[in-house]
């Protein structure tokens, strides 16, 4: 479906994104995972065909989206983390222009799918409403609406739950899995959990290069190596320490709580192996017998944050702050599935300069 090899962009001396490859199956949610200024909000630009890359190539069911770029954009839906709204239009309006500049000519055709992809997004109480006096929550969900249309093969969401409340949260998550089940989905997001909830699978970008891939599951067991084990045994603190010392391939063992005679510590396992069979034999051997072992499952957070744990980049604004001459696409182009080598169709744009604290309705 997607296909990238050895992507690179630099903004100058800086360079964002550092020699990337990955492939992208079809009918999967993918989590796009990086901190900060890791070249995440970059990759998705060159993908969506707003950036060119410095080097390498992003293919699209086939299309090179720099050598065809109008045939690999109409493959694509992408929300950005901020939905390039027109917010004195109502809901139907928008989406009937939208629809518009994605090549749908007839009006007939124009409704459909508009009426189509207001459901999917449930909007469909909304369609008279202006946008402006819309909460963001329903922002968004205009925004994945106007993403939808043209019915494209690949949803790309670049943290679509951002600034929303717990309730706005759990709908568009709800959202996003459902879309999953007729679409491929890549979604950025810096909430974890939900990218452990949602997603299939997983990129982790730091410092510009792909740090890992796979499902959540498959890269905590690939860190099993780090894995934590936690133990109570009875007896000397000395003893017990001793006896878990004594065990090859366990380190840095720490006490974590002391109860009478009762001592309770952590210690990794280095060697990708279950040691608590090990650990439990070492400690009845020293007269220390063990009330509690277990093994600490490592959790999406846990693993993002040892695979980025050395990603100290200062300045997250590089990434996306290109230097004069590199950014020839307007945003809401690309984001509408244009071709920005084309004349364009947008009228003027009167509600874009509403202030932000001009909502009403959140």
């Amino acid at each position: 479906m997607i296909e990238v090899s050895h992507l690179t962009k630099r903004y100058g001396s800086h360079v964002a994104v550092d020699d990337i490859s990955f492939t992208v199956d079809d009918g999967c949610i993918y989590g796009l995972l990086g901190p900060n200024g890791a070249g995440k909000s970059t990759t998705m630009n060159v993908i969506t065909g707003y950036l060119s890359p410095t080097s390498g190539t992003v293919t699209i069911n086939g299309h090179d989206i720099q050598e065809e770029p109008q045939a690999a954009k109409a493959c694509i839906g992408y929300l950005p983390e901020l939905p390039p709204l027109y917010t004195d239009m109502t809901v139907r309006e928008y989406l009937n222009f939208v629809a518009e500049l994605k090549g749908v000519k007839k009006k007939a055709a124009r409704a459909a799918d508009v009426a189509k992809a207001s459901e999917r997004a449930g909007l469909q109480e909304m369609q008279t409403r202006l946008i402006r006096n819309l909460s963001k929550g329903y922002r968004q969900r205009v925004g994945v609406a106007a993403a939808l249309l043209g019915n494209p093969d690949i949803i790309i969401l670049d943290e679509p739950t951002v600034g929303l409340d717990p309730a706005q949260m759990i709908e568009i998550r709800s959202l996003i899995h459902d879309l999953g089940k007729n679409h491929t989905v890549i979604l950025s997001s810096h909430i974890l959990s939900e990218v452990q909830t949602v997603c299939d699978r997983v990129l982790i970008i730091s410092g510009g290069k792909l740090a890992a891939q796979g499902t959540p599951e498959e890269l905590a067991a690939r860190l099993a190596a780090k894995g934590v084990i936690s133990a109570t045994a009875q007896g000397n603190k000395d003893a017990v320490l001793k006896a878990a010392g004594g065990v090859p391939g366990l380190t840095d063992i720490r006490v974590t709580a002391e109860k009478g005679d009762e001592v309770s510590f952590t210690a990794s396992s280095t060697e990708g192996t279950d040691l608590r069979a090990a650990l439990s034999a070492a400690l009845a051997a020293a007269g220390c017998p063990v009330l509690s072992l277990s093994s600490q499952n490592l959790s999406l957070e846990d693993v993002f944050l040892q695979l980025t744990e050395s990603d100290h980049t200062a300045d997250a604004e590089a990434e996306e702050q290109p230097v004069d001459g590199q950014m020839s696409e307007p945003q809401t182009a690309t984001a509408l599935n244009t071709d920005a080598s084309e004349p364009s169709s947008e009228p003027e744009a009167p509600g874009e300069e509403t202030a932000p604290d001009e909502k009403e309705g959140d």
